[in-house]
């Protein structure tokens, strides 16, 4: 599932009006639906205004995975 997705069932799951969430979150209405739709691009500070508007963590919307132990062997120190 796209952030934006999470985001958009989120919001919808709470029972938050988008509408309420992009004037909190200083984003244009037409720019929020677009995003929530999809339609444009869901970008870091977009997703952090958002956050704040919905008062959490942008990690409840992006899996942040650990490199695997082989990888984090393999890097150099420098």
């Amino acid at each position: 599932m796209k952030v934006y997705e999470k985001v958009r069932e989120y919001i919808i799951a709470n029972g938050y009006k988008q509408v309420a969430i992009a004037k909190k979150a200083g984003i244009p209405n037409a720019t929020f639906n677009a995003i929530m739709n999809g339609k444009r691009t869901l970008y870091a500070d977009d997703l952090s205004s958002i956050c704040v508007a919905l008062n959490v963590s942008p990690e409840l919307f992006i899996e942040i995975k650990k490199p695997c132990k082989n990888v984090v062997d393999r890097m150099e120190v420098v």
